[in-house]
């Protein structure tokens, strides 16, 4: 283990194609819109605060335009009992000029991968749900190979994988291993954040309670090998979007630094995740909170030597060790 801890930020980067079950896209074109705008933002903040963060992309972002999407399609499709879950039947049913911007996202990818210290990492090529009946390792083998070769033939090599809706799922390992994948996130340890895929409301009760109240105990120091040549690497904290409420949001971000300053401390680690369209109804202000986090990094960095690695950064590290 490093003598100085370190902050993990992943971020999962889906624009429409992690919630069209979930929402009308005609009424969420502003949101996304921002979305695009927070983007270049971000990694702003990440520059002038040397911050290193792991960008894990649904692979249909690569696309240029719906041409490239239906030439992009793998050959085993996951087959959802819940149809709506279909990233392809959605697709296939929104196709029009007006919705390429909710969609596509080359020119977000070049910004990132030209912005120092930021991983560009897959969600999957589709958005791909590891835990719904219907899909099978099959197709989860298919989604990853066409998230690589998209990926790679615009010069990229993916190392790391979250998977989407946190929908971990152990079995699935070795098929990353195979397409290459060497980081995972894992989910907190709570009991709360276990099977996902149900997502009941008491699970939301306690995951809403724990942003704001709790002991400090979501930074680590283990980053075990979950599967040959695989590092898991564990959520620590969903970054909340700004909510409006003062007084919640002041609590909101105050757990966040004193977490982080807890890691800082006692050589430990801090893994921050969102998704960037969390930023989508109050830009602003997610910003602005966003840096109060990262100017109260850098304090940890000078007093505690506190340091900024993505995910496979810390990967990495990890198997210098055993070397």
């Amino acid at each position: 283990m490093n003598n100085n801890g370190d902050l993990v930020i992943s971020l999962d980067f889906e624009l429409l194609w992690g919630v069209f079950d979930k929402v009308d896209w005609r009424e969420k074109r502003e949101y996304f819109q921002n979305t695009r705008k927070v983007i270049p933002a971000i990694l702003r903040l990440f520059e002038k605060y040397e911050i290193s963060c792991t960008w894990a992309m649904v692979g249909m972002l690569f696309n240029e335009n719906w041409d490239d999407w239906n030439q992009n399609i793998p050959d085993v499709l996951p087959e959802y009992e819940n149809r709506k879950l279909s990233a392809y039947s959605f697709g296939k049913s929104i196709q029009s000029k007006e919705t390429e911007e909710l969609c596509f996202a080359p020119d977000l990818i070049k910004q990132i991968k030209e912005t120092p210290g930021q991983e560009i990492g897959t969600h999957t090529y589709s958005h791909f749900y590891c835990l719904e009946p219907g899909q099978s390792i099959e197709s989860f083998n298919s989604d990853l190979k066409m998230a690589w070769k998209i990926a790679k033939n615009l010069g990229f090599e993916l190392k790391s994988l979250v998977f989407p809706r946190n929908q971990y799922n152990k079995e699935y390992l070795e098929i990353c291993k195979q397409n290459d994948l060497i980081a995972v996130r894992t989910n907190p340890e709570n009991w709360y954040w276990k099977d996902p895929q149900y997502d009941t409301l008491l699970q939301k009760v306690f995951r809403t309670g724990d942003a704001f109240f709790g002991l400090n105990d979501k930074p680590y120091s283990d980053v075990p090998e979950i599967h040959t040549g695989i590092s898991g690497q564990r959520a620590s904290r969903f970054f909340r979007p700004h909510s409006g409420e003062t007084f919640q949001d002041k609590i909101r971000l105050q757990r966040i630094i004193s977490e982080m300053e807890a890691a800082a401390k006692h050589n430990q680690i801090y893994h921050l995740w969102w998704h960037p369209h969390n930023f989508g109804n109050n830009p602003e202000k997610s910003l602005y909170e966003l840096e109060i986090i990262l100017r109260h990094f850098g304090t940890c960095r000078e007093k505690y030597n506190f340091e900024s690695l993505n995910m496979y950064g810390i990967t990495k590290r990890e198997i210098m060790k055993y070397e």
